[in-house]
């Protein structure tokens, strides 16, 4: 039987200027997202859309969640295999398009995960395991648009 799990955040709107929504360009899109016990992050919507660029919006942070899903799991993967990470990088990049009407959507995530393991003999099933990874993530399980996976693995220097 499939458990049920509850996530909870808090978002506060911190845009307000002195006269809420009374016009389009007269608000900012500040906003601070978090979750008891933990930092707020502060976010706004992109500079495309009369955001700040000096904070996250949440096109960034789904390409994000993405990411560390995957990588979450695949570390996991790893460890059960018993082939030891020594370094992870990813830099995911992420493609909406926006619609005549304004409204948007995703039409794909790539991850670009760049792993460094400690025993050369390991690299093939490393690279494999991003499959895996892929597959079990909760966040792109979620997603109706593809999300890519493109890894490299290379054995550390010490190896």
């Amino acid at each position: 039987m499939a458990k049920a799990h509850s996530f909870k955040v808090h978002l506060v709107w911190t845009g307000n200027q002195g006269k809420g929504t009374l016009n389009y360009s007269g608000y900012s899109r500040d906003h601070l997202i978090g979750a008891e016990g933990r930092p707020e992050i502060p976010c706004s919507s992109d500079p495309v859309f009369m955001g700040s660029a000096a904070r996250y919006n949440p096109e960034q942070l789904l390409v994000a969640s993405l990411s560390g899903c995957h990588m979450l799991w695949y570390l996991h993967l790893c460890a059960n295999a018993g082939i030891v990470v020594d370094q992870y990088l990813d830099k995911p990049a992420g493609t909406l398009v926006e619609e005549a009407d304004g409204s948007g959507r995703f039409i794909e995530v790539i991850l670009h995960p760049e792993v460094v393991v400690r025993d050369p003999d390991s690299i093939k099933k490393a690279i494999a395991l991003h499959a895996q990874a892929h597959d079990l993530c909760f966040i792109a399980r979620s997603c109706n648009f593809p999300v890519h996976h493109f890894p490299v693995c290379r054995a550390g220097e010490g190896s």
